[in-house]
C-alpha cells in the first residue's frame, strides 16, 4: 500500500500578509514542488506571529522577526530580489527533509 507524500506547512510572513507574501508563497510552492516536496503555505503579518499557535515546519519571512519562535525562520528577501533564491530553497528543503 502506498502512503501519501507528507505535506509540509510553511508560514510566509511579511508586513501586511497581502502582496509580498503571496508572491513568495507561490514561488516557494513552485520551487519545492520541482524538488518533490508538497507544501501548503499560510500567510501572516510578522507582527501577528507571537499570538499565533505556530503549527508549521518553517517560517519564511520578508521582514525581520524580532522575537523568538519555536520553529526555524528563513530569510525570504531573495524571493523578492531574485538573488540567492537557490540557496534559500536549499535551506528550506534541508529543514523539511530533516523533519521526515
Amino acid at each position: 500500500m502506498m502512503t501519501a507524500p507528507k505535506t509540509y506547512t510553511i508560514l510566509v510572513a511579511c508586513g501586511t500578509a497581502i502582496a509580498t507574501s503571496t508572491h513568495v508563497a507561490l514561488k516557494i510552492k513552485e520551487l519545492l514542488a520541482e524538488r518533490g516536496l508538497e507544501v501548503q503555505t499560510v500567510q501572516y503579518r510578522v507582527q501577528d506571529l507571537p499570538g499565533m499557535t505556530l503549527n508549521a515546519d518553517v517560517i519564511v519571512a520578508t521582514a525581520q522577526v524580532p522575537f523568538d519562535v519555536d520553529i526555524p525562520v528563513v530569510d525570504g528577501i531573495p524571493f523578492l530580489t531574485g538573488f540567492g533564491v537557490k540557496e534559500v530553497v536549499d535551506k528550506i528543503e534541508q529543514i523539511l527533509r530533516q523533519k521526515s
